[in-house]
């Protein structure tokens, strides 16, 4: 017993602290999102998922991370249930609003691209940490590409764009942190230009290209631009202090697509108004610095370059959600974590945090 205490007083509790009262600002948009619909569903397993997670987050701390670090085999078995998982969902998964990104298990979703994240960040830091000095090799950067490409490809066919994105970034963010040569970053970004111009004309959907028209020209209020324009009504009439929860006439009057989860930082900002977010903010600021700053302390390359992963997954996500909500970004349906509606995203980032507190202990 006094063991696990002493181990439980050694977690970085400021983390921990930041990543619950951030959770407790989406429960509060869920909840108010339950009056408007007068069903709490939604809020009840919120919350519990919030439970869940914290707690594999404490047991996920007590495991020794460099087993990861040093079992290949296990890295890349997990690895290929992944790709099984996100390649299944196109035969196995239900068909909502024309995308397969869930499978029903009872009255649970599971979504696998959340543990395809935290794999692909614990594969990738892996991979670079034993070739760092090596990094001048382009073929590094082709075999570690390859490694994004397929569960890219297979989340690309959901089709969800946000979740591509967020996968890619990981492997570009990575790669910079790692030391990428400056011409093999250009040779990337020419790359990346490249294929956008090909999804653009041959793979992208209507309803994808048309969030990104509506986004460069946002003139169509009743069309493709309603949930720019209700996301600056919700935002604005928060004013300052917000109108409170149940009063959020957005949200409880139906105006506001998807409150709980793509739109829920709108939601809040009518809420909790400028305060709010201003604490939300703050608070997002501590958690991801606490987070970089295990991965600017760690004695390894390793336990490094995984922090940097979740790091820059946390940051994509928050930055393009918020950008979403603030009409600075198309829509590319992408949520924000820890607030955001969703139990495999709850519990994946409480995991992650996990393995991060594993490798705080360790260092």
């Amino acid at each position: 017993m006094n063991t696990i205490l002493a181990h439980i007083k050694k977690l970085d509790w400021v983390l921990i602290t930041c990543a619950a009262l951030i959770t407790v600002f989406g429960l509060v948009g869920i909840y108010s999102y339950g009056l408007a619909q007068q069903d709490f569903a939604d809020f009840q397993k919120q919350l519990v998922f919030f439970v869940a997670g914290f707690l594999v987050m404490l047991a996920v701390s007590f495991f020794d991370y460099r087993i990861l670090r040093n079992n290949s085999y296990l890295i890349l078995i997990l690895y290929g249930i992944c790709l099984l998982l996100l390649l299944g969902l196109h035969f196995f998964a239900p068909d909502i609003r024309g995308t397969r990104g869930w499978y029903r298990i009872g009255f649970l979703s599971l979504d696998p691209l959340e543990p395809t994240k935290i794999i692909l960040i614990i594969l990738l830091a892996k991979y670079f940490s034993m070739r760092h000095v090596e990094l001048y090799k382009f073929k590094h950067i082709l075999v570690s590409g390859a490694y994004i490409f397929f569960p890219a490809l297979f989340v690309f066919i959901k089709p969800d764009l946000g979740g591509t994105m967020v996968l890619l970034l990981i492997w570009i963010g990575i790669l910079l942190v790692s030391g990428i040569k400056l011409k093999h970053f250009l040779i990337i970004s020419i790359c990346f230009l490249l294929v956008f111009g090909l999804a653009w004309q041959f793979l992208l959907k209507d309803y994808q290209k048309g969030r990104i028209i509506s986004f460069i020209f946002p003139y169509d209020v009743l069309g493709g631009s309603w949930s720019q324009t209700q996301t600056k009504i919700s935002i604005g009439s928060g004013q300052i202090f917000g109108t409170g929860i149940g009063n959020d006439s957005q949200v409880q009057y139906g105006f506001l697509p998807e409150p709980h989860t793509d739109f829920i930082y709108s939601a809040i900002g009518q809420q909790w108004g400028l305060a709010g977010i201003s604490v939300l903010f703050l608070l997002y600021i501590i958690f991801i610095w606490r987070v970089l700053k295990i991965a600017l302390t760690a004695e390894s390359n390793f336990p490094r370059l995984f922090a940097v992963g979740f790091g820059i997954v946390l940051i994509a996500q928050f930055v393009i959600n918020i950008g979403m909500n603030l009409s600075l970004l198309p829509v590319v349906g992408l949520y924000l974590p820890l607030v955001s509606y969703g139990g495999s995203g709850l519990v994946g980032t409480f995991i992650s945090i996990g393995i991060l507190q594993s490798m705080l202990k360790k260092n």
